[in-house]
């Protein structure tokens, strides 16, 4: 009898997007770099805001310079969760000039996209604080910068969703095509949750009839409400029971997000918190110290 081969597991991963950034840009040699400027010149750098943000990534884009050369001195001046001005310093840099240029790129890189998504999630914050409701970030992250980006939304007064496939369980609508009815769903929640007690188990619900179905299984910590206007939130709240929690999701604007937070759900997930995020405008200023 031929058996089917089985996937391997996944290996942990180790995957370091700081020197995977360094070596795309920098390869075998920064050569405008080692062909202008001398090999002995050191130089002070100031990496500024030039717009009001909300600091994420400090940590990260010292580490760039770090990597590029230890002896370069990363000072974080602001750091994350802090909100900076035009014309703040966020981080200071001294040492050789030629490492402060190589790390340069990757550096502001970082720092614009993570203050980016700590800005917009702090906006989206914001506008719902007279509500009880959480931001939520999604897995719609950049590939490689997951921990970095997720890190950037709690420096924005966001909450981390799950972070992989492997930490929480939430049965989406594809999920739900592969079963019979929904007493073999709840037969399946059941066992789930005997087998794994302290996993959190939401499931995404796509309209009320689902909503009224999944509240009595269970064994269900969240429903998903995707995709819902405000009125049906409102309807899908009100049925409740136990310690069951709601999280609205799809659709999510600084525009309607109060109205949102207003129907009572606990949670609001909001994708476009990474992958729609502008990258805030930093400079670094550098100049050398005379020898």
């Amino acid at each position: 009898m031929k058996h089917e081969k089985q996937p391997k597991p996944m290996k942990p991963n180790r995957y370091d997007p700081i020197a995977a950034a360094l070596q795309e840009d920098i390869g075998v040699g920064d050569i405008t770099t080692e062909f202008f400027v001398p090999e002995s010149l050191h130089a002070t750098g100031r990496i500024i805001a030039h717009e009001k943000a909300i600091v994420a990534g400090s940590g990260a884009t010292a580490e760039v310079f770090r990597q590029v050369d230890p002896s370069t001195d990363a000072q974080i001046i602001r750091g994350d969760g802090t909100e900076v001005a035009p014309g703040e310093v966020i981080i200071e840099v001294c040492g050789l000039a030629r490492s402060i240029l190589k790390a340069e790129r990757v550096a502001l890189n970082f720092l614009q996209r993570l203050c980016g998504i700590a800005t917009l999630t702090r906006q989206f914050v914001d506008a719902i604080r007279n509500h009880p409701a959480k931001i939520l970030d999604t897995r719609k992250t950049t590939p490689g910068l997951r921990a970095l980006e997720k890190a950037a939304v709690v420096a924005g007064g966001g909450e981390n969703h799950r972070f992989g496939l492997y930490d929480m369980v939430l049965v989406k609508d594809n999920h739900l095509t592969t079963f019979e009815g929904l007493s073999s769903f709840a037969e399946r929640i059941r066992q789930l949750r005997r087998e794994r007690p302290n996993t959190r188990i939401e499931v995404e619900a796509d309209d009320l009839e689902q909503v009224r179905a999944f509240v009595e299984v269970e064994g269900v910590d969240v429903i998903l409400l995707d995709n819902m206007a405000p009125a049906q939130i409102r309807e899908a709240v009100a049925l409740r029971k136990g310690n069951i929690e709601f999280e609205a999701s799809g659709g999510i604007t600084l525009k309607n997000v109060n109205r949102i937070a207003a129907t009572g759900v606990d949670y609001i997930s909001v994708g476009s918190l990474t992958h729609g995020a502008r990258a805030i405008d930093i400079g670094l200023e550098m100049t050398h110290v005379p020898g």
